[in-house]
């Protein structure tokens, strides 16, 4: 289904591959549509080190309470860019009280001060209305949500921590190296009944474990992007985050053309395709034809499988991934029972796979006994048109649950399964604990991923696993008429209005940043958490879900850091600033330093590959306000995480070999500011245990700018600005 090609390729006429041609790799780089985005919106000069202006920003309610927050404590006065506040995530006001509703009113009060735009909660989910209302071909849109994707619109959309939106509203740039740049090559046309999801998945499966894309953009083209419809390519692009993948565009043609004269912006569409040569670093080649019925184990969205497969033998594949405890879930025929389906948000609820998903349900019943199936529609608009077309009857008729438009199902706000459940969902990620679980706590559920045709078809087969494939299903073509009434009726829109005099309103749990000190010439860190896991997620760092409502208050929310991977943690890295070394400690200090005073304290947590997933800042603020000076890392998993220990003034270490230190032993890097001023390329640090005992080791620093190091010498982006 999935080739990948790991040298540089041509595409000649944007179709045909080649590996050589009369034009320099260097010069038919220009050719490719990510460049010509790039250096449109590039205000550095050269094509190499980029500085970039967006066009437009977007944020929920998880996110836009800390970045409006650091922006005006970095001399914020309006928004110069149209900048869009949903409210799709903390949607429900239930734990914590009226936490959530008054981050709302906050950013109401907002988007009045300042200029922007501010979309009630069950408007729309933050990605849908960026797609409705936002997007244009040859624009870039940043947002603080990892899955901030509008490439097959012909938008270029990066998700990013908040410190960078902050400096976007500070008229500062995004600033990166040109990326190298992956074309993904279509060809074929899929058979009924395989989804958009069915390709991400596969995708996701052939080049996330290798860091095939890691940190470049993908392009999509090819001939077989026109057998596509243009929601069928928002389904793919949204989930092109999964693969760690900088960020996505496709080629642009009378479907994508179609959708904006849809939306009543013709004027946002022009045509977007490669130049007649164009050289890319590497192509992954996709036949659409071949595309089979795909299941994301858990839990990640690259436990790849086909669903057939998994059929032929599903208590092997189960033993495989370490799924023992959904051994009990297949019966003496071999087929694995399901308990809940969903279809949700900026993937699962778009308009065309609910239509689908009515299809196959239409005059059945999902049953009742224990499956139960739910769906959310992406926005009012689509839940408009879904009722006036009788598809949201159908829906309920056969025993869906509609709900309105809220991201929890993606991230474990919303439809918990029952402990020792399997819920299978068209939403973003599976990762730990998004369902619900507290192993910790004696709970345990599971998410796996699939279209929501599939997620139909098993519905329909009475909870046991089905492809849509196995269906003989006649697929109605999508009508789809937008009507934005609801918008109209209830977002506010003030960009280009900003109104000084209106005070924010802050509930009390609105909190300022606490104070953070500039980085001193010598640090001694105690090490507060060692993780050797493969990849260390977001989640992992920072804990979604029941964390969400205390997203507006930095020490609050810090309580719940490493819960669920290091429950520990947070006392250590309180004790590590509070409480002085052992005596023991203290007097090899003194011989390696010649002093008795002690250096900037701190802690440190190493991982072997931290920062998967989200691009919540959190995963790395709430280390920082305990006291957090570095992380140390094999690598790191993505850019977003990268960036965020970065603007929170943590220097992002690296080593080579796993390091031979442990929890509860301290680290000394002497010259450390120095260091990082004058762009050395390594440090030494002195691994002290509790016994005194002493031995160096070396730690990276990597590249950066001029700009990211003068954040990590004052201590974080506030004070950098603060200057």
């Amino acid at each position: 289904m999935i080739q990948l090609t790991n040298h540089g390729v041509y595409l000649l006429d944007g179709v045909k591959p080649v590996d050589t041609c009369d034009v320099s790799p260097e010069e038919a780089r220009k050719g490719t549509i990510a460049y010509s985005i790039l250096t449109s919106h590039n205000t550095s000069g050269n094509d190499r080190d980029l500085k970039i202006r967006f066009d437009a920003m977007a944020s929920h309610d998880i996110t836009y309470v800390g970045i409006i927050q650091t922006a005006r404590a970095s001399g914020l006065t309006k928004f110069p860019i149209p900048y869009v506040l949903t409210n799709c995530h903390n949607s429900l006001c239930a734990v914590g009280g009226t936490i959530n509703e008054d981050d709302h009113l906050f950013g109401l009060s907002a988007a009045k001060k300042y200029g922007g735009i501010y979309v009630p909660a069950h408007q729309s989910v933050i990605h849908s209305y960026m797609r409705e209302t936002m997007t244009a071909c040859g624009r870039m849109i940043l947002g603080s949500d990892s899955h901030t994707r509008y490439g097959a619109l012909g938008t270029m959309a990066i998700g990013e921590g908040g410190p960078e939106l902050v400096k976007q509203l500070l008229c500062r740039t995004y600033d990166i190296a040109m990326p190298e740049v992956i074309a993904v090559n279509l060809v074929g046309t899929p058979r009924p009944g395989v989804g958009p999801h069915d390709v991400a998945i596969a995708l996701i499966g052939a080049v996330f474990a290798n860091g095939f894309v890691k940190n470049k953009v993908l392009e999509f083209v090819g001939e077989g992007v026109k057998n596509l419809p243009i929601e069928f390519r928002n389904g793919i692009d949204v989930m092109t985050t999964e693969t760690t993948c900088l960020s996505s565009i496709w080629v642009t043609d009378d479907k994508t053309e179609a959708y904006y004269k849809t939306h009543n912006r013709p004027e946002d569409y022009q045509e977007l395709k490669p130049a007649p040569i164009a050289y890319y670093d590497g192509m992954v080649t996709i036949d659409l034809s071949k595309m089979e019925c795909m299941i994301a184990l858990p839990c990640h969205p690259s436990n790849a499988v086909t669903i057939n497969e998994f059929r032929r033998d599903p208590k092997g594949l189960l033993e495989k991934f370490g799924l023992t405890e959904l051994l009990d879930k297949v019966d003496e025929n071999g087929d694995l029972h399901v308990d809940q389906g969903v279809m949700a948000g900026c993937a699962g609820g778009i308009y065309d796979n609910l239509v689908a998903a009515g299809d196959i349900l239409r005059g059945k019943s999902i049953g009742n006994d224990a499956f139960a199936l739910s769906a959310y529609p992406a926005s009012q608009p689509v839940m408009t048109r879904l009722m006036r077309t009788g598809v949201a009857a159908d829906l309920l008729d056969a025993g869906v649950t509609l709900r309105t438009a809220f991201c929890g199902p993606c991230f474990g706000a919303g439809d918990v399964p029952a402990n020792g459940c399997l819920s299978i969902r068209h939403s973003t990620r599976n990762f730990p604990n998004r369902e619900g679980s507290k192993p910790g706590n004696g709970q345990s559920a599971f998410v796996a991923l699939m279209d929501a045709r599939s997620i139909a078809a098993t519905a329909a087969n009475g909870g046991i696993l089905t492809p849509a494939t196995d269906l003989d299903i006649t697929y109605s073509e999508p009508d789809y008429v937008y009507d934005d009434a609801a918008y109209k009726s209830r977002v506010y829109y003030s960009f280009g209005k900003a109104d000084p005099s209106v005070e924010l309103r802050f509930g009390p749990n609105i909190a300022d940043w606490p104070e953070m000190p500039a980085l001193g010439e010598d640090i001694l860190m105690k090490v507060c958490s060692y993780i050797t896991d493969p990849v260390t997620t977001t989640d992992e760092l920072i804990p979604s879900g029941e964390t969400s409502s205390y997203r507006s208050n930095p020490m609050k929310l810090a309580e719940f850091a490493l819960s669920r991977k290091d429950p520990a943690y947070v006392e250590r890295a309180k004790a590590a600033v509070a409480i002085a070394p052992f005596e023991a400690v203290c007097d090899t200090l003194e011989k390696l330093t010649g002093s008795k005073a002690l250096p900037q304290i701190g802690s440190v947590i190493y991982a072997r590959k931290p920062g998967d997933g989200s691009a919540r800042e959190q995963a790395a603020s709430c280390q920082r306000v305990l006291g957090g000076s570095a992380n140390i890392a094999l690598e790191y998993a993505t850019k977003r995480y990268r960036s965020n220990l970065i603007n929170w003034g943590m220097i992002p270490f690296t080593v080579e070999n796993e390091p031979d230190f442990a929890v509860g032993d301290y680290l000394l890097v002497r010259g450390v500011r120095s260091a990082i001023k004058d762009k050395t390329a390594t440090v030494t640090a002195y691994v002290i245990k509790p016994d005194g005992s002493a031995k160096e080791m070396s730690l990276t620093i990597p590249t950066m700018t001029d700009d990211e190091r003068q954040i990590i010498l004052d201590g974080c982006l506030i004070n950098y600005y603060r200057g």
